[in-house]
């Protein structure tokens, strides 16, 4: 009877989900963990970096739109020895010079400008997805190593008890042979019984380190007396059907590749502005000194508007508007692809989710009637109508039913996250949690009209 008890007591604290109500100040959270992840996992800031590089390409498309302006400045000498006709005198000497000057050219029409524009908004668009898709995972990551831990360290004090309830039992199986009440065969069992206990228990620890490896690789920092971690039922929708709508909408691979679709067909529009005439308006205006050697100065001043119509290049503009053309057919059926496999995602981790939840239930049941199991043959036992041999099998199948348990309630927490992050809502803003949300928009909005400077918005 205390060897159930102790059992049941090593493993209830750390089986238990959000039933056990607060939690110590010092403990981790799930909540706390997902916000050191968000903050600091650096392949989420590498991510970030490439949205604010992606944010430059709005303003090099609006280029076209600006006036070019460019200042030139020329200085040198020249040897001049001319005779203007026979039997005239010779005019020679040097000249000094030197010529400054000033062009500017203002695209008046260029129908390559307003596609350019945006595609580039467009790939800012697709880039903010990439992102999101990237902060999904890292905190699905974070939940299921958080997930883990929990499930490994509670595995590890339930081979403990089970090794330390096996010594118990060896040690009465001892006593009771030296009195004649059992045999050396139910000494060797419990001795062998008791060796794969303890092999058992080192294996459960070794899966320990690693999860805790990892949990600092991920999280950021070591697993400090981690509470119980909860799933995320409050945030799901209540049907198969709505979440596999919301997948279809809201999962950020959908609407990264939705909007690679547009920037696919912008290229397109790209080429074909390839064909189209362009309208410029020049003006330049000069100023040069001893440019000759019978002139002393020499101003000049000129403005223009040039008319550019392309008639053949050689057949690469061609070429380029049927590549782009094949790109975009490549990129809807890429999209396609992406909503089967959303839809898939989502509905595999709601069975998983559905399935978690009987299992739960079902695991719990087995405890209770293995409990009940080992209790009763403890007792036919004692009075000899059952054998050690029965007793450890006994004790065995409660410690199966006490890992099976841990288990299903990770896996029924894990499978929680899975459904939110495929249907696109994993993130900090639906799950309300207390950290500084990364908005990309800040920066594309400082950037995104500079017509000068080399300084990024932190001051780099």
């Amino acid at each position: 009877m205390r060897g159930v008890k102790a059992i049941t007591a090593a493993a209830t604290a750390a089986l238990l989900l959000a039933e056990l109500g607060p939690v110590p100040a010092l403990a981790e959270t799930i909540e706390s963990a997902l916000v050191r992840s968000y903050q600091n996992n650096p392949q989420l800031n590498a991510q970030r970096a490439l949205v604010r590089s992606t944010d430059e390409n709005v303003p090099q498309a609006l280029s076209g739109y600006r006036p070019k302006v460019s200042l030139t400045a020329t200085a040198g000498g020249q040897y001049t020895d001319e005779q203007l006709a026979p039997g005239s005198a010779p005019v020679s000497g040097v000249s000094r010079q030197r010529t400054v000057g000033i062009t500017a050219s203002q695209s008046l029409f260029n129908a390559q400008n307003a596609p350019k524009v945006r595609q580039a908004e467009s790939q800012v668009s697709s880039a903010r997805e990439g992102l999101r898709a990237l902060e999904q995972s890292v905190l699905l990551s974070a939940a299921t190593i958080y997930m883990d831990y929990l499930r490994d360290a509670a595995i590890v004090e339930v081979q403990r008890s089970n090794t330390r309830v096996l010594e118990q039992t060896l040690k009465q199986t001892q006593d009771r042979f030296n009195v004649g009440e059992v045999t050396r065969t139910d000494v060797a069992q419990s001795e062998a019984q008791l060796a794969a206990g303890r092999t058992q228990q080192l294996t459960a620890e070794s899966n320990l380190t690693t999860t805790r490896s990892n949990y600092r690789r991920i999280i950021g920092v070591e697993p400090q007396n981690p509470a119980p971690g909860s799933p995320v039922d409050r945030f799901l929708p209540s049907s198969l059907s709505a979440a596999v709508e919301l997948s279809l909408t809201q999962n950020p691979n959908v609407t990264a590749a939705m909007y690679g679709v547009d920037v696919n067909f912008l290229q397109t529009k790209v080429a074909e502005g390839a064909l189209l005439p362009t309208v410029g308006l020049q003006a330049s205006v000069s100023q040069g000194y001893e440019t000759q050697l019978t002139v002393y100065r020499l101003f000049n001043a000129s403005v223009g508007v040039q008319l550019s119509l392309p008639i053949y290049q050689g057949g690469a503009e061609y070429s380029l508007i049927r590549q782009s053309k094949e790109s975009l057919a490549q990129q809807r059926l890429v999209l396609d692809q992406t909503r089967d496999q959303a839809r898939a995602n989502v509905v595999t981790a709601w069975g998983q989710l559905v399935a978690g939840k009987s299992q739960v239930a079902s695991a719990q049941a087995q405890v209770t009637a293995s409990e009940i199991a080992l209790n009763g043959v403890r007792e036919e036992a004692k009075a000899g109508q059952r054998t050690t041999l029965d007793v450890l099998n006994a004790q065995q199948a409660l410690v199966n039913a006490r890992n099976a348990l841990v288990t299903a309630q990770h896996d029924r927490v894990v499978a929680s996250y899975n459904v939110l992050n495929y249907i696109g809502r994993l993130s900090p803003q639906v799950m309300g949690l207390s950290t500084n949300i990364y908005d990309p928009s800040v920066h594309y909005q400082q950037v995104r009209d500079n017509w000068a400077g080399v300084r990024t918005p932190d001051g780099r």
